[in-house]
């Protein structure tokens, strides 16, 4: 069994090769830290009887898909699992100079994701079995200012991955989608003291807890996971705030 995990040489990536490597997959870990690539190889195989390959790749480039596609075919690997991970975070109201900034947003969370999806989605449909776990985010249904970009990108691969769900079930490929609250991870750039406030008090949860759910959630055929009580009540609650308040409030942030 191989699993190919893209952002995988740190955070959520690498506790999603670290649990798959627990289960006997063989790893190709995707990323654009070469050093951490290195680094992640290196555990990984020191810990676990797998093979781990890495692969030094920009995902935000418009055809990052399609080579690391073409490499993995060119070696006949079409992964039983495919861990699409990678992503970005910039919490800022948007200018002219951000966009170089929001187009690798969009190809990273949007462009890439889709091909990805689609090009080893058809090859698994034709092998018949497979499995592709989408990593969106509870902001998906948090439309607010400051992160424009990123809820609607994650918006996107929620629904994505539900319809395509649909369409590829029937020939033994599952499609799951997990939407985390906030995850102790580098993404969000919060202190130390932060971060372990945050993850002491549960408002934060470990990388550990929440890969743990996405896998069960996926080996298990789920469409959509949002693990986490703040997925119940946030949204919600911050869809209740009139447009007045909401403005005033992103004054005071901003």
């Amino acid at each position: 069994m191989v699993a190919l995990i893209t952002g995988g040489s740190s955070g959520m990536g690498l506790e999603y090769a670290r649990q798959l490597a627990g289960r006997g997959y063989d790893l190709i870990l995707v990323s654009n830290r070469e050093g951490e690539l290195a680094s992640a190889e290196s555990s990984l195989s020191a810990e676990y009887p797998v093979q781990v390959r890495t692969r030094f790749q920009d995902l935000a480039l418009p055809r990052a898909a399609d080579e690391l596609y073409e490499w993995c075919r060119a070696d006949g690997i079409v992964p039983d699992l495919l861990v699409n991970n990678a992503g970005m975070f910039f919490f800022k109201e948007l200018e002219e100079a951000d966009l170089d900034k929001v187009q690798a947003m969009l190809n990273l969370h949007v462009t890439t994701i889709t091909r990805l999806s689609l090009l080893f989605g058809m090859a698994m449909k034709e092998r018949g079995s497979g499995y592709i776990l989408n990593v969106s985010s509870m902001a998906a249904r948090l439309p607010v200012p400051g992160i424009t970009i990123y809820s609607a990108t994650k918006a996107y691969l929620r629904s994505f991955g539900k319809s395509l769900s649909f369409e590829l079930k029937p020939y033994g490929v599952g499609v799951t989608t997990v939407c985390p609250a906030a995850i102790a991870t580098p993404l969000y750039n919060l202190s130390p003291k932060m971060m372990n406030l945050g993850v002491k008090i549960r408002l934060i949860h470990t990388p550990e807890w929440l890969v743990r759910r996405a896998l069960r959630a996926t080996f298990k055929g789920r469409r959509v996971v949002s693990p986490s009580l703040m997925n119940v009540w946030l949204p919600p609650l911050i869809a209740l705030l009139p447009n007045r308040l909401e403005a005033a409030i992103w004054k005071k942030l901003k």
